[in-house]
This record gives C-alpha cells, structure tokens and sequence, in this order.
C-alpha cells in the first residue's frame, strides 16, 4: 500500500469520526465504515489506525 493510500485512509477515518460526533449518535452505518477503516488499515500496515493516530498527535 502506497503512503498516499495510508494517508488516504487516515482523513477518511477522521472524516467519519466527524460525521458521528456531529450527529451526535451511534449511527451503525458509521460505526461500520470505522471498523471497516480500522480493519484495512490493519491488513495493509500490520498497525493500528488509533495506535498511530496518538502517535502523529504527539508530533
């Protein structure tokens, strides 16, 4: 997976986060494209999306 495709990933996770806080609920469709997001991101890094997210915040 290419470093643009990572980064990709990442804002869509953070795009979505948005959407669910915003709307204030527990929407399941959301809830489902985030884990959707975390498992991809898994598969193709071998590293968890929340792990390196707390990682690029202490940068």
């Amino acid at each position: 997976m290419k470093n643009s495709e990572i980064k990709k990933l990442i804002s869509q996770y953070k795009e979505t986060v948005k959407k669910q806080k915003k709307k204030n609920l527990n929407s399941f469709r959301l809830s489902e494209k985030l884990k959707e997001i975390e498992h991809r991101y898994y598969h193709e890094t071998g590293r968890t999306l929340k792990s390196d997210l707390k990682d690029l915040k202490k940068d």
